[in-house]
């Protein structure tokens, strides 16, 4: 055939394995509320991951080199009184990750250098303004300290 060219794949011979589970996260209870967005975050030292919490909403910041199963107990970020929707982390600062729920707050919260032993239950900042739930976050990427955020608007009607 004239004028059909073939480009073969320099990628035709690459196989993937399966990850030993030492090198794997296990028993990380991931939540289900979050329907539109990222259920986790991640970072050069953290993933951070949505959960269900009762009473409110919450997530695990777990390091990134700490595979294997995760204690049931391991310390959370909570502080929303309702489901958390979205995370995000700060692109200039890998120890602060901005969180935002359906109680229409955003917070700011500041994650310690070393292991969490505790829940972390104050965030630095609580952004309110919002009247309905807060469904999206996102950090400007060239401007410190600015962050976006959308709620649901309200209906027009009966």
């Amino acid at each position: 055939m004239r004028g059909v060219c073939y480009r073969s794949s320099k990628f035709r011979h690459v196989y993937g394995k399966p990850a030993s589970k030492e090198k794997c996260y296990d028993c990380v209870p991931i939540t289900c509320s979050v329907h539109d967005n990222h259920f986790c975050a991640v970072n050069p030292h953290f993933i951070a991951v949505v959960t269900e919490c009762a009473g409110g909403g919450a997530f695990l910041v777990i390091p990134i080199h700490q595979t294997g199963k995760l204690d049931p107990h391991y310390p959370r970020v909570c502080g929303h009184r309702g489901n958390v929707l979205d995370i995000k982390w700060s692109p200039f600062d890998d120890f602060v990750i901005a969180s935002c729920s359906e109680d229409a707050t955003v917070k700011i919260w500041d994650i310690p250098k070393h292991l969490l032993t505790r829940n972390i239950t104050s965030a630095r900042k609580e952004l309110l303004g919002h009247a309905r739930r807060v469904g999206l976050i996102e950090w400007h990427p060239t401007a410190s300290n600015i962050i976006f955020s959308t709620a649901g608007a309200k209906h027009a009607g009966k």
